[in-house]
């Protein structure tokens, strides 16, 4: 198994990166974070995932333990691949799934295309287990709206989640949690 690489980003695009390593390219698909961070020309190290399928070897890889760990999670429930675990990721932060999960909230999983709420429940059921309980603070709807709101305001996904993560969970209600972002963001 490849759980690691460092190497030279050589090309990029919407869902993947290639990764020169020792004079090889590997073609490494990653959540819309990972693929934002990474520049072309930079070096760039990932925690991989290698998906072995008896037609296909696809690498999966995140520039933090914690993304790859939830991936794995992810992938280890019935009827969820990795190319939907991937667009989970892109949704929402390993963070604010694991807050979703702990309070039983359903709605938001289901906005990620292809999942519907059998499926969303079922994700709920399997992971409430493996994963921390809900901080106290702000509330998962809180979380979605302010992003939304975010975005509305022309920032990208990437961008809203990033400033929100850097706002005290004891800011609750989404229109506080946006005023505090944008005062982040205005820096």
């Amino acid at each position: 198994m490849i759980s690691s690489l460092k190497g030279i980003v050589t090309g990029k695009d919407r869902k993947s990166l290639v990764v020169e390593v020792s004079g090889v390219g590997l073609r490494v698909f990653s959540a819309s974070d990972t693929l934002t961070k990474a520049k072309k020309g930079a070096a760039v190290a990932l925690f991989t995932h290698l998906a072995v399928r008896e037609d296909a070897l696809t690498l999966y890889g995140f520039t933090d333990k914690e993304t790859l760990e939830f991936f794995e999670l992810l992938i280890g429930i019935s009827g969820i691949g990795p190319k939907t675990a991937v667009a989970i990721l892109n949704v929402a932060s390993p963070e604010t799934i694991r807050k979703a999960v702990a309070s039983g909230d359903t709605s938001y999983l289901t906005k990620v295309s292809g999942i519907g709420k059998k499926t969303a429940d079922r994700i709920v059921r399997e992971l409430e287990d493996k994963i921390g309980v809900l901080e106290e603070g702000a509330s998962i709807s809180d979380e979605v709206d302010a992003v939304e709101a975010l975005r509305s305001l022309g920032y990208s996904q990437s961008e809203a989640r990033e400033a929100l993560k850097k706002v005290p969970q004891l800011v609750i209600g989404a229109g506080e949690r946006v005023k505090a972002a944008l005062k982040i963001l205005g820096r």
